[in-house]
């Protein structure tokens, strides 16, 4: 069975989510349903079954590691220039994989509400087409997250720079799977508080 791993990406400053309070903490750690965002995203890539779990902090880091220390098999990697952009915390997160790794799904600590179904998906549309160098979900003709991105892209993923992810990798490849599911949280993400409170609600 190919190994699968998970980085999850909760590194960014969150300065929409914080406004203008200096002393905020990172959106990562926000609590939804009485636990922090990123705990959430943890947890359904846990359940959906992938090792090893990386998870990359940056901002507020001793704060996100915490909160999601709860999971066994989670490894922690600090970026310390997670202030240039989501590509650096991507690069070190997958040079945290092992070299067994043929894979990786990257989540996004801001989308807690991708299902871990959502995520094993993935995984299998990923091993039924052995061409796919990634594999995207698609909600309503729309491109979601998370992404699985095959090992034959980690060497590329190695030169991204700036506030660039893995999907400007993919834009013009014929390589990549298209997943259509029914989950629409692989097309929502909370960027500020009433984002939060909004997706609080929905699940009342």
């Amino acid at each position: 069975m190919a190994e699968i791993a998970a980085i999850i990406l909760a590194a960014g400053k969150s300065s929409r989510f914080r406004g203008d309070d200096p002393n905020a903490k990172t959106k990562a750690v926000a609590l939804l349903d009485g636990a922090p965002m990123v705990r959430h995203v943890a947890q359904a890539a846990f359940d959906a079954g992938l090792k090893p779990l990386v998870l990359v902090t940056g901002f507020n880091a001793d704060e996100v590691s915490a909160a999601a220390q709860v999971l066994p098999d989670l490894r922690l990697v600090h970026n310390p220039d997670f202030e240039t952009g989501l590509a650096s915390s991507l690069r070190a997160g997958i040079a945290a994989l092992p070299a067994s790794a043929a894979g990786a799904i990257v989540l996004l600590a801001d989308m807690p509400r991708v299902r871990a179904q959502t995520i094993r998906r993935l995984v299998e549309t990923f091993l039924a087409n052995p061409g796919a160098a990634a594999v995207a979900p698609v909600h309503a003709g729309q491109w979601g997250n998370p992404i699985l991105l095959g090992a034959t892209l980690f060497a590329d993923v190695a030169l991204l720079q700036g506030d660039s992810g893995a999907r400007k990798l993919l834009a013009n490849r014929a390589d990549v799977a298209l997943m259509e599911c029914g989950d629409e949280a692989v097309g929502i993400d909370v960027d500020t508080r009433d984002d939060l409170l909004k997706l609080g609600r929905l699940s009342e």
